[in-house]
């Protein structure tokens, strides 16, 4: 039987991409397919970054194609590109930025910020560029979590660099007070200082911006809908029915200004004792899946209450950088690209290919 790109076209389709959950041909990833003889060669282009997957695809990929018979050599090879997708209506993209992804909670305490520079730090470890804006105006956090400080410079006088650290771009209200200086602004306030931040801060060629929100549904988040184009919100919440009831009063705010539900992630699943290693879930259990099954939304992973993440957060080198190859981030990975793959899967912002109006005299 010779080959044909019919039959490697069938093949592929039983192949599954566990991100996006799709087969390689259902997701339109397969490209540049070419047959001479029974020679084979393709390019899978995800839509998303996935470094630590890359092997693992071409792998079942190449294992689909060489169940066939009649081939001779195969040639995989997968990239991925990532590109503006559609945002709620009546905002305009920003300028340097692909994707801006909220991390959102409507209660405090649940690890949100913590959850949200793993995330930030693991889509780059997957090889994004990638930004974090720090949102939370009263409560400033990243600029410790990321082991960043001093002051942003500005190269004109009316705008200013983001900081760096871990291969990631930080702007936060936090590098402009003092660490013990509370910020005593009203609502009005705090909006003006968000929206600053963002127009103000020269991001440079991020694909994806996290933005790690104030727990709530108030003017931050009126805010950020009204005059930040976002691609979508992950909600983060615990298992427990206190933290729920508030997660799905953040997930209707969301609802309500047009901004799609990225997923949900649920922090503090169980407690590992750091002592013998027991599995205890002090929160509830399955609630954050029960969540997803109740709003139709992704449920994106559950991630462990460990002493080690708190610590490795409060020093300043976050889970992702301090253990690399360990177990957490590896699931922080796998959430990472999850959130991402389901941006990818969102249309395309077409408002830059589109010609500028004319107006006709």
């Amino acid at each position: 039987m010779s080959l044909t790109p019919e039959i490697i076209q069938q093949a592929l389709s039983q192949v599954i991409d566990v991100d996006t959950g799709k087969d390689f041909v259902a997701g339109k990833m397969v490209k540049n397919l070419q047959v001479q003889g029974n020679d084979v060669s393709l390019t899978i282009a995800l839509g998303y970054p996935a470094h630590s997957r890359v092997d693992a695809i071409r792998q079942s990929v190449e294992t689909a194609i060489k169940g066939l018979a009649g081939f001779d050599a195969v040639k995989v090879e997968v990239v991925s590109k990532i590109v503006p997708h559609t945002v709620q209506g009546g905002v305009r993209l920003m300028k340097n930025v692909k994707n801006v992804i909220a991390v959102a909670s409507g209660k405090g305490g649940v690890g949100k910020s913590t959850t949200a520079v793993n995330i930030a730090l693991a889509l780059a470890a997957e090889g994004a560029k990638v930004g974090l804006l720090d949102a939370d105006i009263y409560g400033p956090s990243q600029p410790m979590m990321m082991g960043i400080s001093g002051k942003p410079e500005t190269k004109d006088g009316k705008t200013m660099e983001p900081l760096e650290n871990y291969g990631v771009q930080v702007s936060s209200v936090g590098f402009m007070i003092k660490p013990d200086e509370p910020m005593v602004w009203r609502g009005p306030m705090v909006a003006q200082a968000l929206t600053q931040l963002v127009e103000m801060t020269n991001w440079r060629d991020l694909d994806y911006l996290i933005v790690d929100m104030p727990p709530g549904t108030g003017d931050i988040q009126l805010t950020l809908a009204q005059k930040v184009p976002v691609t979508g919100a992950v909600i983060v919440t615990t298992p427990q029915d206190i933290a729920l009831l508030d997660a799905k009063k953040g997930l209707k705010m969301f609802e309500k200004v047009s901004i799609p539900i990225l997923g949900i992630v649920e922090n503090m699943s169980t407690h590992i004792c750091s002592q013998c290693g027991h599995a205890e879930s002090i929160f509830g259990e399955g609630g954050g899946e029960k969540m997803c099954a109740e709003y139709g939304v992704d449920f994106l992973g559950a991630l462990p209450l460990l002493l080690s993440v708190r610590e490795q957060t409060d020093s300043g080198k976050p889970t992702v950088v301090a253990e690399p190859d360990g177990r957490v981030t590896q699931i922080y990975k796998d959430i990472a690209r999850k959130i991402a793959a389901r941006v990818a899967q969102k249309p395309k912002d077409m408002s830059g290919k589109l010609p500028p109006v004319v107006e006709i005299k």
